[in-house]
């Protein structure tokens, strides 16, 4: 279908924004969540910790945004999604504030510390898993009757849904690694760059495994991915992933310290235009397309006035923290 650049197309892309931000920005540091038993108890874990200190809370604004947008913009998909994705997404924003309560108390009860390692690696590892099932349970559809949700309670749960969650886990433990490749150095660098090489390897075969299952979920997928002529346009996806595996192998192996971490954001970038290959037109897969989920006209001309005003905004403030504190850590902070 030709894109039509309206209204709800460029809330559609906002949203997308948004969520590719969050994915970025909060995929790093519940990476080092996933990772944080890899790491040796006292300097590893405390410089871990201190890499994303400055950061991390500011990071879950995008998903604020992403969350907060699709209601505002697309009520009708908010309402389909929620109710057919509530576990996931429930276990999610609980998991969230579980490794948040965990993340604080670790520095303000030195004598649990043990504990509160685990629950930070807990909420991380639930939270990215959630994550990956409720794309999963998106992308292979949702029951709609008469604009409402008509599945049942368990439906998001499915083989396809559990091997996103997993890539998804996988993905985010790469970025962690590859951001801890920035940031560390001494025995967490060494450490990382073995990791970073592990999970890469993960992700690559998960991605390929996610890329290869989704033309098969519905004919329409099939065909926006190996029709004639769009297969042309299409093609270029898996080829670029490949390239930037080759890559990030090649940089791994030269021992970079920035460039593992910009071609694991490519491949990410990547999944999610091989996302919206296979999604657009529509918010909820073969049943509700943007145009039909969109708010009123006036509405979504009204929000794009704020969010014109603040999105910038944010990328100001986030990319003025990110310089602020920028260069390596050390158990004790920055230096």
């Amino acid at each position: 279908m030709p894109m039509a650049f309206d209204l709800p197309t460029i809330w559609a892309f906002i949203i997308a924004f948004a969520i590719f931000a969050y994915v970025v920005m909060d995929g790093f540091d519940l990476g080092i969540g996933i990772l944080f038993p890899a790491f040796a108890e006292g300097r590893e874990r405390d410089a871990a910790m201190n890499s994303i200190a400055p950061v991390w809370d500011g990071n879950e604004t995008w998903l604020v945004l992403g969350g907060g947008g699709l209601m505002a913009a697309f009520p009708m998909a908010y309402g389909v999604i929620l109710s057919a994705l509530y576990t996931p997404i429930i276990a999610m924003l609980l998991a969230l504030i579980f490794r948040g309560v965990a993340f604080e108390f670790r520095w303000r009860d030195p004598g649990h510390r043990k504990y509160w390692d685990a629950a930070f690696t807990f909420g991380s590892l639930v939270a990215a898993f959630a994550q990956g099932i409720t794309l999963g349970g998106l992308l292979q559809g949702i029951s709609v009757d008469a604009r409402a949700y008509s599945g049942g309670w368990w439906d998001w749960l499915s083989p396809f849904s559990l091997l996103v969650g997993v890539a998804l886990v996988c993905g985010y433990a790469l970025l962690g690694a590859t951001w801890l490749i920035m940031k560390s150095e001494g025995s967490l660098l060494d450490h990382c760059y073995r990791l970073a090489l592990r999970f890469a390897v993960a992700t690559i075969v998960g991605m390929a495994a996610v890329s290869a299952w989704t033309p098969f979920l519905a004919n329409d997928y099939y065909l926006r991915w190996f029709a004639w002529p769009q297969v042309l346009f299409t093609a270029q996806v898996p080829l670029l992933v490949a390239a930037a595996s080759v890559g990030f192998f090649f940089a791994l192996r030269r021992k970079h310290s920035y460039l593992p971490f910009l071609i694991a954001l490519g491949l990410f970038a990547l999944g999610l235009i091989g996302l919206g290959i296979s999604l657009y037109p529509y918010v909820v897969p073969r049943a509700i397309t943007i145009w039909d989920a969109a708010a009123p006209a006036k509405s979504l001309g009204f929000m794009l006035v704020g969010a014109a005003v603040m999105v910038p905004i944010i990328l100001v403030y986030t990319g003025y923290a990110y310089w602020v504190f920028r260069g390596k850590t050390g158990h004790e902070g920055y230096h």
